[in-house]
């Protein structure tokens, strides 16, 4: 077809041609391709059957001839509605996503993965070979443990508060029970600590221990009693004031409806699930009952 210009510059197949309605392509915007048909380019993956409107393969040439690439866009591509990708995906720079992603499948990173915004996690996490589940809100009843191996240290590691260039990593406290605690002062003329009350239903009253440690001077210091599960009752034996710091820990109830449950700490089986007590009561890492299908 020759323009104005004199320039056979625009190629049209089929009856329909759209190109030739707009102002970039009115003798202005030379190589215009129209197809209102089926396209094939190259060698396709089904010869002489059409995949889409547009089928793209590799060149059909001598071995050796061949260019290594079936397609190759320069500048910016737009992409609007679905796209579907069957293969090996490769993203040698930048990728900036910002609409949801949702990932069904596998998902691999051998590279540094830094995020600067909130991730939720609902699923177990696979972290150098040592598995961990979600622990979020579960209860008062849900007990968080770790299932892998014995080296599975549970811990958190921060910065330091005040010197630039060092981190602090401290480990939790293991054993076997269920513990609270409450710390503190006694003094100002007080001899009585008092005990939360939201301790009463949550922990067993008589696993209660107390420990009291003078400040200032030596003091014969003693729990005389525990009045209603909510005082505990401090004595000087030589008469004089009162005056040190409280630890008092419990254990808390494995099951808040039945209190005569009580932790298995060793027992016989192969995983968690061999359990025999209610594994209802407890959140395992790595071995999470609501996924792993073992209640």
């Amino acid at each position: 077809m020759r323009n104005g210009f004199g320039q056979y510059n625009k190629l049209r197949l089929g009856l329909l041609d759209t190109s030739l309605a707009t102002f970039g392509n009115v003798g202005l915007n030379p190589g215009t391709l129209v197809n209102s048909g089926v396209s094939f380019f190259g060698g396709t993956l089904q010869f002489g059957s059409a995949r889409a409107a547009v089928n793209i393969g590799p060149p059909i040439a001598p071995p050796g001839v061949a260019l290594p690439f079936s397609l190759e866009v320069m500048g910016i591509s737009n992409m609007i509605g679905i796209t579907n990708f069957i293969g090996a995906t490769f993203h040698y720079g930048v990728t900036t996503k910002f609409g949801l992603a949702i990932k069904n499948a596998l998902s691999l990173k051998n590279g540094v993965d830094l995020k600067q915004a909130i991730e939720i996690t609902n699923g177990p996490d696979m972290d150098n070979a040592i598995i961990r589940a979600p622990i979020a809100k579960f209860g008062l009843a849900k007990i968080p443990l770790v299932f892998g191996r014995c080296t599975g240290n549970k811990g958190f590691d921060v910065p330091h508060p005040t010197v630039k260039g060092k981190r602090v990593r401290h480990i939790c406290v293991e054993g076997p029970e269920s513990a609270v605690y409450v710390r503190g002062v006694l003094g100002g003329g007080k001899n009585v600590i008092e005990i939360p009350d939201y301790w009463q239903g949550l922990v067993d009253m008589e696993s209660i221990t107390v420990q009291l440690t003078p400040i200032g001077t030596f003091q014969e210091l003693f729990v005389q009693k525990m009045e209603w599960g909510k005082n505990i009752i401090v004595r000087n034996n030589a008469g004089g004031p009162i005056h040190c710091s409280y630890h008092i820990t419990a254990a808390r109830h494995i099951n808040p409806d039945d209190h005569t449950e009580k932790l298995h700490v060793v027992y016989d089986g192969e995983s968690p699930k061999d359990y025999p007590g209610d594994n209802d009561q407890y959140s395992i890492a790595g071995y999470h009952y609501d996924r792993k299908g073992g209640k």
